[in-house]
């Protein structure tokens, strides 16, 4: 029909991926991919890109309909970082979590929580495995590494 032909033309330009940077009000940052969105009155964060904060807190990654989605790493000002999947702005799917002390948590992530299978190394390069769920980890398996 004459109209839907219309308004694929109007989408094409408006959905196309640009480079920008974007400065929001709150201090925030943003330099990557993007695209406009509603009709060229504002843009959407998507494709590969890097938000910094206001309070110094970065992330590098993926973006797909505004928020993190994919892969990528967020470093906080207080040397914690995750590295891993993301799924609309949460730690979901593998990632990697790192405690300021140099422990870490290497495993599954369900909305920002250890859930499933994973490994935790401690302060001494001690490991665990196991089944973690959120803060529980019941029957943790001490990992004893032979030289």
């Amino acid at each position: 029909m004459p109209g839907e032909k219309r308004d694929k033309k109007k989408e094409k330009g408006v959905n196309e991926v640009t480079s920008c940077v974007y400065m929001f009000p709150n201090g925030d940052k943003y330099e990557g991919d993007c695209i406009q969105a509603d009709g060229g009155d504002s843009i959407e964060r998507t494709g590969h890109g890097i938000h910094v904060t206001a309070l110094g807190i970065v992330y590098e990654g993926m973006w797909e309909h505004d928020k993190m989605n994919g892969k990528g790493k967020i470093t906080h000002t207080s040397g914690a970082e995750y590295e891993g999947e993301f799924v609309n702005n949460q730690f979901h799917g593998f990632g990697k979590y790192t405690w300021p002390n140099g422990s870490f948590y290497e495993g599954q992530f369900v909305e920002n929580r250890m859930e499933g299978e994973g490994e935790f190394t401690d302060t001494e390069s001690q490991v665990w495995t196991g089944s973690f769920h959120y803060k529980a980890a019941p029957g943790l398996k001490f990992k004893l590494a032979m030289s």
